[in-house]
């Protein structure tokens, strides 16, 4: 998969957005093994963007590091400034699964309550709805459903 190609400009707000940022992964001796690749790209996927440290003397072999991880990772190389990776992908749209038998939440109702003889201002009560309860005559909540009772119990009334 070939690297994201990012604009000078595009690149330059990413290398700002990653100013403060610690770096997430670290290479150490072994260099790049497949548990660090999967843990850079777990990285991006949770981050998008993430810094990598790595600790090799050479020069050549970090910016072949950053090229591998761009290349195998379609991500973009931002930066690679000392012994520090700048890589960015775009953070992938999680999927929301939606329960069928999910039931509407509870929602907050106002009451306004007039007095009695006229002369007061009526008196506004914010009421919690919950999903088997409804607003009754009056601002008083009831249950929308009868309550379901056993089948002895229905045969002894």
């Amino acid at each position: 998969m070939p690297a994201i190609q990012l604009t000078p400009a595009q690149r330059k707000d990413k290398r700002a957005d990653a100013h403060h940022l610690d770096p997430v992964v670290l290479i150490g001796g072994d260099g790049l093994t497949p548990a660090v690749r999967k843990e850079i790209d777990a990285a991006l996927n949770a981050h998008g963007l993430i810094k990598v440290r790595v600790f090799s003397d050479e020069r050549e072999t970090r910016e072949e590091i950053l090229a591998t991880l761009a290349d195998s990772l379609n991500a973009a190389p931002i930066q690679h400034i000392g012994k520090l990776l700048v890589l960015w992908r775009p953070i992938p749209p999680k999927e929301k699964a939606e329960r069928e038998d999910r039931m509407p939440g509870p929602k907050v109702v106002k009451v306004l309550k007039f007095s009695r003889s006229g002369n007061h201002r009526p008196q506004i009560k914010k009421v919690k709805v919950l999903g088997n309860q409804r607003l009754a005559a009056g601002g008083e909540l009831k249950r929308a459903k009868k309550r379901v009772t056993s089948i002895k119990k229905r045969v002894v009334d």
